[in-house]
């Protein structure tokens, strides 16, 4: 959670609402197939459930700059380097646009590939 003060109050941006707004972001990205939760939760609840545009996003850091770690699934046959750079762009724009806060570090974790 992000809190700050401005001159007319203060702010603060739940780790949800992070999540919520990368996880849209990332599953937007061609060839991105769905994000895994991190924890106790399996790869093979993800591939066979669908979706889930909030898990597998992990944020830390303060109103200055975030680090975002992401877990994701790719599809078979694409060019994972591209697919990474794609994700780092649009999460540092996306991050950037909505709350006004740099995104220091992008960390993408291919944690499996689905056909």
């Amino acid at each position: 959670m992000i809190c700050y003060e401005t001159r007319i109050g203060s702010v603060t941006i739940s780790n949800e609402y992070f999540a919520k707004l990368i996880g849209k972001a990332v599953s937007s990205c061609y060839g991105v197939v769905g994000m895994v939760p991190h924890g106790r939760q399996k790869l093979f609840e993800i591939i066979t459930t669908g979706i889930h545009s909030d898990r597998g996003i992990k944020v830390k850091g303060d109103i200055n700059s975030i680090n975002v770690d992401l877990h994701i699934v790719v599809s078979y046959g694409m060019n994972i380097n591209a697919i990474a750079k794609s994700i780092m762009n649009k999460v540092k724009y996306t991050v950037f646009e909505a709350t006004g806060i740099t995104v220091n570090k992008v960390t993408v974790r291919i944690d499996g590939i689905k056909e």
